[in-house]
């Protein structure tokens, strides 16, 4: 399995407003952002750095804790973390009920570790 490489993660408020990517670009200098990644879902935002440095100098400067202010003014406290990869559950659609977890287990094993079927 592949891990996030120079990315931090903002936790919004679900009580907050939407954000969206153009909003990002205008709080983290442009020239250190290669990738930003919205999980609107959870309420988070991926933001790929160019190096390592860099993400340790924004943990560094904005503890965990970060204000963000939207361009409507309102303002929202978001938590700032180093984003790793994490636990994903991953549906395998149209299978059989006759195929054994066991085979299951071996055809993913290249690709991920399996914790739980």
């Amino acid at each position: 399995m592949s891990e996030r490489h120079n990315t931090i993660v903002c936790s919004f408020d679900p009580a907050s407003p939407r954000i969206n990517a153009y909003d990002i670009h205008g709080w983290i200098p442009e020239n250190d952002v290669q990738l930003i990644q919205i999980d609107g879902a959870r309420w988070q935002v991926f933001i790929k750095l160019t190096d390592s440095e860099k993400v340790h100098a924004v943990l560094r400067d904005t503890g965990d804790k970060v204000e963000y202010k939207y361009p409507t003014e309102e303002i929202s406290l978001a938590s700032i973390a180093l984003a790793g990869m994490g636990t994903k559950r991953v549906r395998v659609a149209n299978l059989p009920p006759e195929v054994p977890n066991e085979a299951l287990r071996v055809s993913l094993a290249p690709f991920v570790k399996v914790l739980d079927i």
